[in-house]
């Protein structure tokens, strides 16, 4: 047995000091972020592909920033999300967000046309209005159908000029061709846009079966997998189902604030994707209780000062 160390706080000290000091300090989430960085470092070190999934939530705060680095520097080769993704990305390339409070008024907040998302104020100016004056034009001047893949890299190539570009995730998507897919695509703002055209006319939009053979060729193709899965939902669900057709992942980084207790997939530990050959049996895992907001950039942070750049 290791003897628990204690952490010591000294000037000068960086994330990654940090981080690994929590690999002796014995407990309790601390040990498991420095288990999540060792596991990610494994992934980009053995060259898996790694699939990243997240649901919208998190776009709406600063760790956009943190997903942004990221796939800035190809620390995952495929990212799976939900519709909500794509609407909080947007939006904040055109229009601000408001750091806000849970305990607000929500009854006053609706009068005042104002969205609360947890502690996140989004001026419905901001955010439904925003998107359809901006990316209206951009949805009808693509050719369709279309795979939400490439629709989100045709959006980021259309937005590559715009000022502040380089800290949406759409733009990066685009830049370093990791491909986004969104199986949940009409569940948000831009899947309204999408539906509108639909109403006007425009048939056979969204082709979701391209995105389900071009991750087909991405899983079949792939000597080993590791996935960084943020929260649950479809996101979550789509990329271990996924990896359930070549065995199961190799490894898996779970950050999560959900329990199992209630039978939930976003509860659900990496011990039961074993059970449906999702995770493959003696793979590395770690499930890690917390807020993303808060574990993720420590994450992030350490991994990147340990492997730079792929």
């Amino acid at each position: 047995m290791k003897p628990v160390r204690d952490i010591e706080l000294r000037h000068g000290m960086t994330v990654s000091d940090l981080v690994a000091s929590f690999s002796s300090s014995g407990g309790f989430t601390a040990s498991e972020v420095w288990k999540a960085v060792g596991l990610w470092k494994e992934m980009v070190e053995s060259g898996d592909t790694i699939f990243l999934s997240f649901p919208a939530c998190i776009v709406a705060t600063g760790t956009r920033g943190v997903l942004v680095e990221v796939l800035k520097r190809k620390l995952a080769d495929v990212v799976i999300t939900t519709c909500g993704t794509l609407d909080h990305d947007l939006a904040r390339l055109w229009a601000d967000y408001y750091c806000g409070t849970f305990d607000a008024d929500d009854t006053e907040l609706a009068e005042r046309d104002i969205h609360r998302i947890g502690s996140v104020f989004v001026p419905a100016e901001n955010y439904g209005k925003v998107i359809e004056r901006k990316l209206g034009p951009i949805l009808r001047d693509l050719s369709y159908p279309i795979g939400t893949k490439d629709l989100v890299w045709e959006i980021g190539k259309r937005i590559s000029d715009h000022p502040g570009a380089e800290k949406s995730l759409t733009y990066w998507a685009w830049k370093n061709r990791i491909p986004v897919f969104i199986p949940g695509i009409t569940d948000g703002s831009v899947g309204s846009q999408l539906w509108m055209l639909w109403e006007e006319g425009k048939k056979n939009l969204i082709d979701v079966f391209a995105d389900e053979h071009d991750l087909s060729d991405v899983i079949f193709s792939s000597k080993s997998t590791g996935a960084v899965i943020i929260g649950g939902g479809i996101s979550k669900h789509h990329t271990i189902w996924w990896n359930q057709f070549r065995g199961g992942l190799d490894r898996a980084v779970y950050l999560t604030t959900a329990g199992e207790y209630d039978g939930s997939l976003s509860g659900a530990r990496p011990r039961e994707a074993v059970s449906w050959k999702k995770l493959k049996p003696g793979a590395g895992s770690v499930c890690v209780y917390g807020d993303a907001t808060l574990t993720l950039p420590l994450i992030v942070s350490a991994l990147t000062d340990s492997v730079g750049r792929r």
